[in-house]
Parts: structure tokens; C-alpha cells; sequence
């Protein structure tokens, strides 16, 4: 009988997930097959050093423990029936693909082998009573997630550099009127964070000739100006007309985005969050732009989530706000990292990306 893997994020793509996973010797089902929709965790497809993701999830009970169709375990053994299209006892998961659980939900599969965040980032993963021990939990590392965070960046950094905010506000009052513009050669980008995500943008920014500068926790070497450490932070930013967070949610990271960092960017810079909510202060931001300090920032990444209708982020003029979907997790290239990584598995190989819940990342 094959192996389940079970995902958390299914019933929102069940043919693209099937088809995914058509061709690999793996039995894929939804998370409701065991939980019925009642862990209380959230669902999505993930993104970003982040990711990514906030479908939600819609009960708060206790969830099944699997007895229905063609289902003879009781979610307390090893032991496994013969199984049907319906529920599943948690002892006949062997993998998860996941995003959100609740706390408990995992430690409730006793077989299971190996975790997957269906996002780059685990900051959702690292809350007390989440993850079984001893259980490998891998990082999600796919081209496809990396090419979409790019393109949002790219997009939105494009934006601010052409003014394009400020034309389409000019083409509400019907006012025809030319703005200064610079080369991007002088337009002066800095990235936080300078992993898989962070890494492939600014490359992406160098190529289209803009001054790309990075910071990153410790050196690297990507061919672009990079500053390292909390001491070199503020350098960084004095040389930024267009900050960029792709940064982990960590305990080092968290409040990055506040207002005596946003003092150290130069007057009229923009703000790009693609990272985590946690990074942000948003009354610290709100201030910089009334000030006039900052000139504009592109958000898809909230403190709370879904971001309240009242929150003054959503009707502010200089403010672009996405749904948390800046880069989405797509089930047919995700799926050739877990199948490589349970074919790894199966032949005793080591498996990766880790996560290293230390570091945060």
C-alpha cells in the first residue's frame, strides 16, 4: 500500500495537486481526511523568506481520528487497513506538506517521517506544542516561489523608481504634468535579507542596471556591496532609496522596519515588505510617510491577517497593499522538491534543506 502524504492546502487546487504527484508511487490527500476541517489551523500555499499563505481554516474542534471509509486503524499503531476515498486515521500518514497547523495537529500523526513547510519561511511552525519531536521538518525551496518573489519585486521597485504611484495619482485629477527621472545606475536599492529569495532579486536589480547593496545576518558574497551584522545595518540604510525586506521573522529580525531605521533612509525613499508582518511597525510607518520622510511602500505582509478592513493601511494614498500573495507556492514545481527529498528518504540519504528553528530559518 503506498505511503500518504497529506496537505494542508488541497481543497484549494485538489486536480493541480493530483496531477502533481500522478506519476510518484504516493497516495495524496487532504488534511481534512484526518482533521475535518476542525483543527483550527490555517491553510494557504505559502511564500516568501516567508511565506506565504493565509487561506484559513474554518472549525475549532478536535478533529477525526479516523475510522470512516475503508479506514481499520484507530490513529494509535502502526498497523494499516485497507484504505478508502474518505477519512484516514492519523497512524496512516507518513508525510505533510503544511502550512498554519494548529498547535497539536502534527504531534497527533505517530508514523510520521518528514515535515514540509509549503513555504520558504518557518516562523509558523517554531510556536511551543507544533511539531512532534524528532520529526525533520524541510525549508520549502522551489524555482517557481523564488521566480514569483522576483517578480513582485521587480514590479514594485519599478514602480516607485519610474514614479509610477505619483502619475496615476495625476491621472485621477486629469493633470498632465512630466516628473523628474533618474537612471536606475543612480537609483539605489538595498535588500534585507540575502538568502535563496533575497539573493535572486537583487541579482534580478543588478541586471536591470539599478545600485543594488544587500544586508544579511553574516557576510556573503553575491557580487554586489553587502553589509553584514547589526553594526553595519545603519550604513545600509543611509545608501537606500528603495529598502527591500525578504528577511525571516526571528527574534534578531522582528520590528526591523521602525522608526529609527526609517530615520536612517534617506528623505523620499520607499519601503518594499514581502517578508513577514512581524517586521513591521505600521504605526512607525504611517508616521514616516505623514512626515513626508517616506515617499511610498508596497505591503503583502501583515501583522494580523487578513488585514483588518479598519486598518488606516488601506486607504492611505501611498501605501499598495497585496493579500499575503506576493509569491504562491505552486503544487507542480513544489512537488519535484518532496518527491526528491521521500525518494531521499526511502533510500537513506539525508534530506534538504533542514530548517533550523536556532536560527529561525
Amino acid at each position: 500500500m503506498p505511503e500518504v502524504l497529506l496537505i494542508k492546502d488541497y481543497a484549494q487546487q485538489p486536480a493541480a495537486w493530483a496531477a502533481a504527484f500522478a506519476d510518484f508511487d504516493l497516495e495524496v490527500r487532504d488534511w481534512d481526511a484526518v482533521f475535518g476541517g476542525g483543527d483550527g489551523g490555517d491553510g494557504g500555499d505559502g511564500d516568501g523568506d516567508g511565506v506565504d499563505g493565509d487561506g484559513r481554516g474554518d472549525g475549532d474542534g478536535d478533529g477525526g481520528d479516523g475510522d470512516g471509509d475503508g479506514v481499520d486503524g484507530d490513529g494509535d499503531g502502526d498497523s494499516r487497513g485497507g484504505r478508502g476515498a474518505g477519512a484516514l486515521a492519523p497512524a496512516e500518514i507518513d508525510y505533510a506538506l503544511v502550512w498554519q497547523p494548529a498547535p497539536g495537529a502534527l504531534a497527533r500523526l505517530p508514523n510520521l517521517k518528514l515535515i514540509f513547510s509549503l513555504g520558504a519561511g518557518i516562523d509558523h511552525l517554531a510556536g511551543d506544542g507544533v511539531l512532534p519531536p524528532g520529526v525533520p521538518v524541510l525549508r520549502m525551496v522551489d524555482a517557481q516561489l523564488t521566480a514569483g518573489m522576483t517578480e513582485y519585486v521587480v514590479y514594485h521597485a519599478l514602480r516607485f523608481h519610474r514614479a509610477m504611484p505619483a502619475y496615476e495619482a495625476q491621472q485621477r485629477r486629469a493633470e498632465w504634468r512630466l516628473l523628474p527621472q533618474v537612471a536606475a545606475a543612480e537609483r539605489r536599492i538595498g535588500i534585507l535579507g540575502l538568502g535563496v529569495l533575497g539573493g535572486a532579486a537583487a541579482r534580478a536589480l543588478a541586471t536591470l542596471n539599478f545600485d543594488v547593496a544587500g544586508w544579511s545576518r553574516g557576510p556573503k558574497d553575491l557580487g554586489i556591496p553587502s553589509f553584514a551584522g547589526a553594526g553595519e545595518l545603519p550604513a545600509l540604510l543611509a545608501r537606500t532609496d528603495i529598502l527591500v525586506c525578504l528577511l525571516p521573522l526571528t527574534a534578531a529580525t522582528a520590528g526591523i522596519l521602525c522608526a529609527a531605521n526609517f530615520a536612517r533612509l534617506p528623505a523620499g525613499a520607499c519601503v518594499i515588505n514581502a517578508g513577514r508582518g512581524g517586521h513591521l511597525l505600521e504605526a512607525d510607518l504611517l508616521d514616516a510617510l505623514e512626515r513626508g520622510h517616506l515617499a511610498g511602500a508596497a505591503l503583502d505582509v501583515f501583522a494580523n491577517e487578513p488585514l483588518p478592513p479598519g486598518n488606516p493601511l488601506w486607504s492611505h494614498p501611498r501605501v499598495a497593499i497585496t493579500p499575503h500573495a506576493a509569491s504562491k507556492t505552486l503544487p507542480a514545481s513544489s512537488a519535484r522538491h518532496v518527491i526528491d527529498n521521500i525518494r531521499r528518504f526511502r533510500a537513506g540519504r539525508p534530506v534538504g534543506p533542514l530548517a533550523d528553528f536556532a536560527r529561525g530559518y
